[in-house]
């Protein structure tokens, strides 16, 4: 039985090195995703965490109590006493989490900036009353803050005026606003020299662009799939891919992140079985999956995805939403981070709010398939056409990364991999558990506790470092987290100020879970001893399985 998994593993193990041989992603790409960490947490750390979320959960039900009495004061909305025997336009219950947890902690969101968001920014401070359910602004302003939650990738996000000077020239040619759609009056010159310019900078046939970046997901996939069709979405997708499946009318379902082997069970089937009742072939199977995910910092395993895809005759759509401009040599995204045909992706798409500091978003592909939306698309048809100034800010950010204003091509993409490489590193080595692949400027730091988030946040920014937090229900309930997104704009001082107060506020509230070792010496080995490596990794957990 042992030669018999021996032998299994070796044909495993030469079909996919012949896979990433043929041209269909560097073995250099395919190794970075060993470099990805989900570290996992001590059990006490989980225990803890159920624990703290009990005990606000009981005095959340004691409070209730006490509204209900009329012990305590109710600030949330509710029906006169005349609608007492009309359906409830608001449910108690469901808005229990809202009532007795969030608004406890609700300072820590929705801050007003009164400046460029740019690598630092200047807040308004406010304060609140009466425990968060309103805030009033006390005048004072908290100047200089770094700010590492924007996703301002690549430091577009400027306000310099020899920069900004093109983008100050089409608003006194064309206006600020359209008022009108793409098939009526609204199709400016700018906006087909931007479609031509993305769709160069991806290196597929033709592109169309949209206002927002959400509505490009979420009505764009109806016009796609419908009933009779088969989504497999990745179960981290961003909410406009769910909103925009959900509003489809086709069949769900959801494969484990990043996991190949739940994918393809689901495609074999899928081909298998045909549909759920008549089982009939599926019209069509459409593979949902992101280049980079906003919350874990995680990199798609695009490869082996498109290897996949190509076997089972499947489509795939890929959201770069994160990635675009944000990794890959020249910026284009998770296709040449993994060296990979960008044919090979059927539908390709990304937005402008992330890395070119501007909105909107856009579909990519072949001209086929860009036609069939200009007229099936609802954000096409129905939304007003992107604002000039916002259009030529894309351009100046597309010419500066292909390097066709002067400047240096690829020189911010360089120093936001730099920021990313050593900003992980040193939390690493401060004993934090972060997330996700080495290459990707999201970096989240588990928190766990839902009284460390808020005391996080807190201190964070009496120490001028603007941070966001997240917790459930946007995460498992025991993976609370900061999330820090870094810039080509941060310099290294600033990087060192951020690392500096983490590490303090890391051992103040005892953030520092890792029960790993990391060395702050660079990895020394080779890239081309991945086929190797794998090869001793597989026959040691055969070895293990089966002594």
């Amino acid at each position: 039985r042992f030669l018999l998994k021996l032998a299994t593993v070796s044909n495993n193990t030469y079909h996919y090195t012949k896979y990433i041989k043929n041209g269909h992603g560097t073995a250099g790409a395919c190794r970075q995703n060993r470099q990805e960490s989900f570290e996992q947490a001590p059990m006490y750390v989980a225990v803890m965490t159920y624990l703290g979320y009990g005990i606000v959960t009981l005095f959340g039900y004691v409070r209730d109590f006490l509204r209900a009495v009329g012990l305590e004061k109710c600030h949330v909305a509710q029906e006169r006493d005349e609608q007492k025997d009309f359906v409830p336009l608001y449910q108690d219950f469901e808005n229990f989490y809202t009532r007795n947890l969030y608004m406890r902690v609700r300072d820590n969101w929705n801050r007003p900036i009164c400046s460029l968001p740019g690598p630092v920014f200047d807040l308004m401070e406010r304060v609140s009353d009466d425990y968060n359910w309103t805030f009033r602004l006390t005048g004072r302003t908290i100047h200089n803050v770094i700010n590492v939650g924007s996703y301002n990738y690549l430091g577009f996000a400027e306000n310099n005026a020899d920069f900004l000077k093109t983008v100050a020239d089409t608003t006194c040619q064309f206006g600020v606003g359209v008022c009108s759609t793409r098939q009526e009056m609204g199709n400016l010159s700018i906006h087909e020299e931007l479609e031509k310019l993305v769709a160069n900078f991806l290196g597929v046939e033709s592109s169309m662009t949209f206002g927002m970046g959400f509505a490009t997901n979420s009505m764009n996939i109806p016009a796609l799939v419908g009933k009779g069709c088969l989504i497999l979405s990745d179960e981290l997708n961003h909410t406009s891919l769910i909103l925009g499946a959900r509003l489809s009318g086709a069949t769900i379902r959801v494969f484990k992140h990043n996991n190949m082997h739940s994918l393809e069970k689901m495609l074999r089937e899928a081909v298998c079985s045909g549909q759920t009742r008549t089982h009939r072939p599926w019209k069509k199977i459409l593979i949902i999956v992101e280049g980079i995910y906003s919350m874990e910092g995680s990199v798609v395993r695009l490869p082996e995805i498109i290897a996949l895809k190509k076997k089972y005759k499947a489509y795939l759509y890929l959201d770069e939403a994160h990635s675009i401009g944000a990794v890959g040599p020249s910026g284009r995204g998770v296709t040449e981070l993994f060296d990979v045909d960008p044919t090979d992706v059927d539908v390709m798409m990304g937005t402008f709010t992330k890395s070119f500091g501007a909105s909107g978003g856009y579909i990519a592909g072949k001209k086929e398939l860009v036609d069939y939306l200009r007229s099936h698309s609802h954000s096409a048809v129905y939304a007003s056409a992107m604002s000039p100034p916002v259009t030529e800010q894309i351009i100046r950010a597309l010419k500066c990364l292909m390097g066709k204003d002067g400047s240096t091509e690829g020189e911010r993409i360089r120093q936001l991999a730099e920021n990313s490489r050593y900003f992980r590193a040193r939390l690493k080595e401060m004993g934090f558990i972060i997330y996700g692949s080495d290459d990707s400027p999201v970096v989240p730091i588990l928190l766990y506790m839902p009284g460390k988030v808020v005391a996080f946040a807190r201190e964070m920014l009496d120490r001028r470092i603007g941070v966001v937090v997240v917790g459930f229900p946007a995460t498992p309930i025991t993976e609370a987290r900061a999330r820090f997104c870094l810039s080509a704009a941060h310099t290294r001082d600033m990087l060192n100020q951020v690392l500096h107060h983490l590490n303090e506020v890391g051992d103040r509230l005892c953030l520092k879970f890792s029960r790993r070792k990391y060395s702050s010496w660079p990895d020394l080995c080779e890239e081309t001893d991945f086929e190797l490596d794998m090869s001793k990794r597989s026959l040691s957990a055969v070895a293990r399985a089966d002594p």
